[in-house]
């Protein structure tokens, strides 16, 4: 398994941005397609972005298309998240996710890798 680490949560005000980082180690990290997920309070866990292993594919649920941007540097074993205009409703615990294959994903049951998660607060 690859050993995940998110970092560059906060808050923020509604439209402004942020940028998530997550640092990978273990598994060769340029191997595997890798994933953001959010979990809002009270709520599970649901998908938001995915990219496959060289970065040629990308996948985004449709609240954040437009605004949210995956990006990832598999010469420095990171993943990133561009998230601009960002709304109340954004507000969660980002969590990145390293997937079983190369290709983009989106089931919590095609990623088997975790980070412990960072929070993102939107104000209104």
């Amino acid at each position: 398994q690859v050993q995940l680490v998110e970092s560059g949560g906060g808050l923020v005000q509604a439209g402004g941005s942020l940028r998530l980082s997550c640092a990978a180690s273990g598994r060769t990290f340029s191997s595997v397609g890798m994933g953001w997920f959010r979990q809002a309070p009270g709520k599970e866990r649901v998908f938001v972005a995915s990219i496959s292993r060289l970065g040629v594919g990308t996948m985004y649920t449709n609240s954040v298309k437009g605004r949210f941007t995956i990006s990832r540097d598999n010469a420095k074993n990171t993943m990133y998240l561009q998230m601009n205009n960002l709304k109340p409703e954004d507000t969660a615990v980002y969590f990145c996710a390293a997937a079983r294959t190369s290709t983009v994903q989106s089931g919590e049951a095609d990623f088997d890798s975790w980070g412990q998660g960072t929070q993102v607060t939107v104000s209104s």
